[in-house]
């Protein structure tokens, strides 16, 4: 399997510097910031980034799932929000929400919540962030 590789550089102190990251696929540069990251500010932010795989890879494995299953997925569209608190500790991601709604015919309410919840504990991401609250709200349309 191919080691999937991504960058970042950070110039400056904490609160007026800036940084970029980019992704070794040249598919996404940007710039991230205090302000992008703590605040509302322009840029990305390093939650963002973890939102956008662990979106891609429920998507994924949830259709993947369904297919073992014997179900053609037409689509699986997959939010995620990832919840980033100031503890005692510091700062720590203590939640994400994976917001999915999937169009799946013939299949009922029950079984699609199965697959879904198998999905959200098998899929990589998920198990990588293993330590953090993982929701699932999955809608069938």
């Amino acid at each position: 399997m191919p080691v999937r590789k991504a960058s970042a550089v950070w110039n400056g102190k904490l609160r007026d510097g800036n940084g970029t990251m980019k992704m070794e696929s040249r598919a996404y540069e940007g710039q991230y910031s205090f302000s992008s990251r703590f605040e509302e500010g322009t840029g990305t932010n390093p939650e963002e980034l973890i939102a956008a795989a662990h979106a891609g890879c429920f998507s994924m494995a949830f259709s993947a799932a369904l297919e073992k299953e014997g179900f053609d997925p037409k689509s699986v569209s997959t939010e995620a929000k990832v919840n980033l608190v100031k503890g005692d500790a510091g700062f720590s991601i203590t939640e994400i929400t994976l917001e999915c709604k999937a169009e799946i015919p013939n299949i009922d309410e029950a079984k699609f919540q199965e697959v879904a919840e198998g999905a959200k504990k098998g899929c990589p991401v998920s198990r990588a962030l293993a330590g953090v609250d993982i929701k699932l709200n999955a809608e069938l349309v």
